[in-house]
């Protein structure tokens, strides 16, 4: 984790220095190190947590991630208010204050405790196997069979989905709030504005999913991204009505079906965080709980799909209507809830007959009840 870590600073250090060919290099090498680190820190995670734990770290770790979306945010729009031009200065300070709390992050990074977890036999199970495996070509040739099974295919869809909409908030969405020109002479500072509403999202329902960790872990994660899916198409009508469908392609005069609002497109950013929370907590909590003996594929895998889909968002979405993508992750999102449920749903159904069977296993058989009847009638006999 520590080599993706040094990547992202040396991304953002890159913006005190500007050039060209030093933006594209930073942005390969992030693009890596993303990788390093998001699936590190999931295989971190896993194995500090169990089947009771697992909803609850999940939930506490994403809120403490998106945090940084919303101070991130804010701080850029203080800064950058009442600017058309972002002079040396300002640019100095802001990337320099990145730079700060990246380093800052690295050091805490660095002083995280070794992983200490009870050995069980399928651990025991897992090391052995992990010992006897010749290198990365094996590890590489595992996850691809993990990902050929059928609860991975059908997560997938949901990665897809958290890609494109992880894409459309970040990328579409508040750009094309700044573009429509009706909201108003400060337009282009609801950008920024907009992020730190979808910051808000974010940390609220890491934190309420940290704080009901227990409960989800009784009720099962399928309300939880239920509610997410709800709370997203509710958000996409909202849009579809607020913005007009040219608004990605630049400034527009043009208007939906209502007058352009402030507020109402500072909600749907609410709604729109709020849901993405909804999604990747779950998914944390699925993968972790699930795949905890081969968490290390499992989450290189979720971090994949999402990536390939992100990207695939941003090459159409510079070409697609607003309407268009929204019909998109509309569809998206009814079948990316439908096949995490099914998994969930699944994963229930075997967990409830792996009790039974365990239960089956410690009650005796009917005929040594009786031999033991039997036994104790002839010692009460003599």
């Amino acid at each position: 984790m520590l080599i993706g870590a040094v990547t992202y600073l040396f991304f953002i250090v890159t913006f005190l220095f500007p050039r060209t060919w030093l933006l594209y290099v930073a942005s390969v090498l992030i693009g890596a190190g993303a990788a390093m680190i998001w699936t590190g820190q999931g295989n971190y995670l896993t194995m500090n947590s169990d089947a009771e734990t697992i909803s609850r770290n999940s939930g506490i770790f994403w809120a403490m991630l998106q945090c940084s979306m919303f101070f991130g945010n804010l701080f850029v729009f203080i800064k950058f208010q009442g600017k058309s031009h972002i002079d040396l200065e300002t640019r100095n300070v802001v990337f320099g204050a990145l730079t700060g709390v990246c380093v800052l992050g690295i050091v805490f990074l660095a002083l995280l405790r070794p992983i200490k977890r009870t050995t069980t036999v399928e651990d025991a199970k897992v090391e052995i196997a992990y010992r006897d495996a010749e290198g990365p070509l094996e590890a590489f040739k595992g996850a691809l069979k993990l990902f050929c099974t059928k609860d991975m295919l059908l997560l997938s869809v949901t990665f897809i989905y958290t890609g494109i909409e992880l894409s459309f908030f970040s990328g579409v969405y508040s750009p094309s709030i700044g573009f429509t020109l009706a909201m108003g002479e400060n337009a282009k500072q609801l950008v920024g504005l907009s992020g730190v509403f979808i910051g808000m999202g974010e940390v609220l329902g890491g934190a309420l999913f940290g704080i009901l960790g227990s409960k989800t872990t009784r009720w099962g994660r399928d309300p939880i991204v239920i509610m997410g899916f709800i709370i997203h198409l509710s958000s996409f009508f909202l849009i579809f009505i607020n913005l007009p469908t040219v608004a990605p392609f630049g400034d527009t005069s043009e208007v939906s079906y209502i007058t352009p609002s402030a507020e109402l497109a500072m909600f749907c950013s609410f709604l729109l965080g709020f849901g993405d929370a909804c999604f990747n907590t779950q998914i944390y909590s699925i993968l972790g709980g699930n795949y905890s003996d081969n968490s290390t594929s499992a989450f290189a895998l979720f971090k994949f799909t999402q990536s390939l889909a992100a990207a695939a968002c941003f090459f159409y979405s510079s070409k697609a209507l607003l309407s268009v993508q929204l019909v998109v992750l509309a569809a998206l999102a009814s079948v990316g809830t439908a096949c995490f449920c099914r998994v969930e749903w699944a994963g229930r159904a075997r967990a409830r007959a792996a009790a039974l069977a365990a239960a089956a296993d410690d009650k005796p058989s009917p005929s040594h009840a009786l031999a033991d009847a039997d036994a104790d009638n002839a010692l009460h006999y003599d």
